[in-house]
Protein backbone atom coordinates (compact mmCIF):
# COMPACT_ATOMS: atom_id res chain seq x y z
CA UNK A 1 0.00 0.00 0.00
CA UNK A 2 3.00 2.39 0.14
CA UNK A 3 2.68 4.51 -2.57
CA UNK A 4 -0.27 3.79 -3.90
CA UNK A 5 -2.01 6.83 -4.18
CA UNK A 6 1.11 8.50 -6.33
CA UNK A 7 1.46 5.37 -8.87
CA UNK A 8 -2.34 5.82 -9.12
CA UNK A 9 -2.21 9.77 -9.77
CA UNK A 10 1.15 9.41 -12.58
CA UNK A 11 -1.28 6.42 -14.21
CA UNK A 12 -4.45 9.06 -13.92
CA UNK A 13 -2.36 12.27 -14.94
CA UNK A 14 -0.77 10.99 -17.98
CA UNK A 15 -4.26 9.47 -18.98
CA UNK A 16 -6.25 12.52 -18.33
CA UNK A 17 -3.32 14.35 -20.46
CA UNK A 18 -3.88 11.48 -23.43
CA UNK A 19 -7.19 12.35 -23.49
CA UNK A 20 -7.28 15.82 -23.59
CA UNK A 21 -5.05 16.13 -26.34
CA UNK A 22 -7.19 13.70 -28.34
CA UNK A 23 -9.99 16.09 -27.61
CA UNK A 24 -8.63 19.03 -28.76
CA UNK A 25 -7.18 17.44 -32.08
CA UNK A 26 -10.30 16.41 -33.06
CA UNK A 27 -11.86 19.42 -32.33
CA UNK A 28 -9.44 21.20 -34.47
CA UNK A 29 -9.83 19.01 -37.11
CA UNK A 30 -13.15 17.91 -36.68
CA UNK A 31 -14.66 21.21 -35.87
CA UNK A 32 -12.65 24.50 -36.37
CA UNK A 33 -10.95 23.57 -40.02
CA UNK A 34 -13.93 22.85 -41.45
CA UNK A 35 -15.50 25.80 -40.16
CA UNK A 36 -12.80 28.44 -41.28
CA UNK A 37 -12.79 26.53 -44.43
CA UNK A 38 -16.84 27.45 -45.07
CA UNK A 39 -16.56 30.61 -43.91
CA UNK A 40 -13.66 31.18 -45.99
CA UNK A 41 -15.43 29.67 -48.92
CA UNK A 42 -18.75 32.19 -48.32
CA UNK A 43 -16.73 35.10 -48.00
CA UNK A 44 -14.94 34.33 -51.40
CA UNK A 45 -18.15 35.15 -52.94
CA UNK A 46 -19.51 37.73 -50.62
CA UNK A 47 -20.75 40.68 -51.96
CA UNK A 48 -22.12 43.21 -49.73
CA UNK A 49 -23.72 45.76 -51.95
CA UNK A 50 -26.01 43.10 -52.87
CA UNK A 51 -26.75 41.62 -49.84
CA UNK A 52 -27.66 45.72 -48.92
CA UNK A 53 -29.46 46.11 -51.71
CA UNK A 54 -31.68 42.81 -51.06
CA UNK A 55 -32.14 44.03 -47.62
CA UNK A 56 -33.11 47.63 -48.43
CA UNK A 57 -35.58 46.25 -51.15
CA UNK A 58 -37.16 43.81 -48.39
CA UNK A 59 -37.33 46.90 -46.03
CA UNK A 60 -35.46 44.97 -43.34
CA UNK A 61 -33.68 48.08 -42.52
CA UNK A 62 -35.02 51.20 -41.17
CA UNK A 63 -32.34 53.53 -42.08
CA UNK A 64 -32.83 52.72 -45.70
CA UNK A 65 -36.02 52.37 -46.58
CA UNK A 66 -37.17 50.58 -49.87
CA UNK A 67 -37.98 52.37 -53.07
Amino acid sequence: MRRLLARRMKFHLLGAFLISMGCATLYKFGVAEPRKRAYAEFYKSYDPMKDFEAMKAAGVLECAPPK
